[in-house]
């Protein structure tokens, strides 16, 4: 199997089109035709399903897909590894963050990281869905909440704590609360993610329900409610610390209980073959969450 027949069926398969391939890759669109029946001919099965104007992926295609990323990253990665004198990642970067997390320290970090490495390109996709990084061909995923079971491999970046916040307008209003039970004669913003808020108490966790005055799907949306006043907040370290620095929220600490530390995650498909790109931002991602106090 020959690795540029590889790499244009991953090049037909993400444009649609032998033309479109034929010209990311600079050849025709015949040849890249002929390479794509030699594949099928020597795997035994048919890739693409074909019309006049586009291709699609079988279901043979799309399970070889995820094996053709694999293939064509870990050439990469050898090729990397045997020039000494190459300092710079290159190639298309695809990831998918948390909303809020990747807003507020993902985006700020690309400007230096492309400056850094020209050839580098990123391809974003900022969801609090956990999404299928192999189906979707995903170079990484960062994750700040519990992780799973999983094949994949996952690799710790920092902290990230839940904690309670509340602007202080809010709190001037009704009050600090210092224990599980004032909690009860408060204004609470929900998430349906977090359909009880865990708390440790001793040396158990306990998921308790509160009365949500305000429920939302969004962590982003919940923020904003307890920045505008409308009640306590539970949320992440990374979700917040904005907004804690700045002032307009506050942090809640209670007598009788602590809050569940989580992570921040950096998952990938494998182990092995890691390509540069993901190295690269992976260690300007932990530079700054170091220096951000994570």
């Amino acid at each position: 199997m020959q690795i540029s027949d590889v790499r244009i069926f991953l090049a037909v398969a993400a444009g649609g089109t032998l033309s479109a391939a034929a010209r990311r890759l600079d050849i025709g669109p015949m040849q890249a035709s002929r390479r794509i029946a030699a594949l099928e001919a020597e795997l035994g099965v048919r890739l693409f399903h074909r019309t006049t104007r586009s291709l699609a992926l079988t279901a043979e295609g799309e399970a070889f897909a995820p094996y053709a990323a694999t293939l064509a990253e870990a050439e990469e990665s050898a090729r990397g590894a045997l020039r000494p004198s190459a300092t710079r990642a290159s190639g298309l970067l695809r990831l998918t963050a948390p909303s809020v997390f990747g807003q507020a320290i993902v985006l700020p970090l690309l400007p230096s990281l492309l400056e850094r490495h020209p050839d580098l390109r990123v391809d974003l996709d900022l969801s609090d869905r956990v999404q299928d990084i192999v189906g979707q061909g995903l170079d990484l995923a960062l994750r700040v909440a519990t992780l799973g079971d999983s094949e994949l491999v996952a690799r710790r970046l920092a902290a990230n704590p839940r904690l309670l916040c509340a602007a202080p307008r809010y709190l001037r209003a009704h009050g600090t609360p210092a224990t599980l039970a004032d909690l009860e004669r408060h204004q609470c913003i929900g998430l349906h993610a977090v359909a009880r808020w865990p708390f440790v108490v001793g040396a158990s966790l306990q998921r308790r329900r509160v009365d949500a005055r305000v429920l939302t799907s969004s962590v982003d949306a919940a923020r904003t409610a307890a920045v505008q006043g409308l009640g306590l907040a539970m949320l992440t370290f990374w979700d917040v610390h904005e907004h804690l620095r700045a002032g307009s929220l506050v942090r809640v600490e209670l007598e009788d209980a602590a809050m569940e530390v989580l992570s921040v995650w950096a998952v990938t498909p494998t182990r092995r073959y890691v390509p540069e790109r993901v190295k690269v931002f992976l260690d300007a991602l932990e530079d700054e969450l170091v220096r951000l106090g994570g």
